[in-house]
């Protein structure tokens, strides 16, 4: 069996933007390709899973968050950092969604496709609803960076990110998911 981290995406990979709609719009932050680098490295698979409400709200297309995918996937690739698969849920909040954060649903889909063991995989997010993703699909552990979001949730809900691993960003999670991994 396989292992992976699954990455939300704004906010851990790039700068949050509300609404990021153009590939001229990314800002990969300037760790991400290091850390992703480090991971591949260390064997997991990379998989992000991220919600594109926009889509659902209209103010984006589907090919538009397929430009933005293959912005970032262009900037990682030096590095051999390209994540394994994007997964995307476009729908609005409310409304029906197969994979919808929190549903695990894309963590199950990527556990048959990859054939990972969800046990020995992690989920990396800045918000509450990536945390329970994890959770919800039986992941080692969900770990909180203090980007995007991450450092207003860290002050205003302590009690619900609980178990969650807190770390600054996106390479402090890699470190200690590849300290942990190894047994060290």
């Amino acid at each position: 069996m396989n292992k992976a981290v699954f990455l939300d995406r704004d906010g851990v990979l790039i700068e949050e933007r509300n609404y990021l709609k153009h590939p001229d719009e990314v800002v990969v932050f300037p760790r991400t390709p290091h850390a992703l680098a480090r991971l591949k490295r260390g064997g997991f698979k990379l998989i992000i899973v991220t919600n594109q409400s926009g889509v659902g709200r209209g103010y984006f297309t589907v090919e538009d968050v397929d430009a933005v995918h293959n912005h970032i996937i262009s900037i990682l690739e030096p590095y051999g950092a390209v994540p394994d698969k994007f997964y995307f849920a476009p729908e609005a909040p409310g409304t029906p969604s197969r994979g919808r954060k929190p549903s695990p649903q894309f963590l199950l889909d990527a556990a048959a496709e990859f054939e990972l063991d969800l046990s020995s995989c992690f989920m990396v997010g800045d918000k509450l609803v990536d945390l329970e993703t994890g959770w919800n699909a039986g992941v080692n552990r969900s770990i909180l960076v203090r980007t995007g979001y991450g450092h207003e949730l860290e002050e205003s809900a302590s009690q619900e990110i609980g178990s969650a691993v807190i770390v600054d960003d996106l390479e402090a999670a890699a470190e200690w998911i590849l300290s942990v991994s190894s047994g060290s």
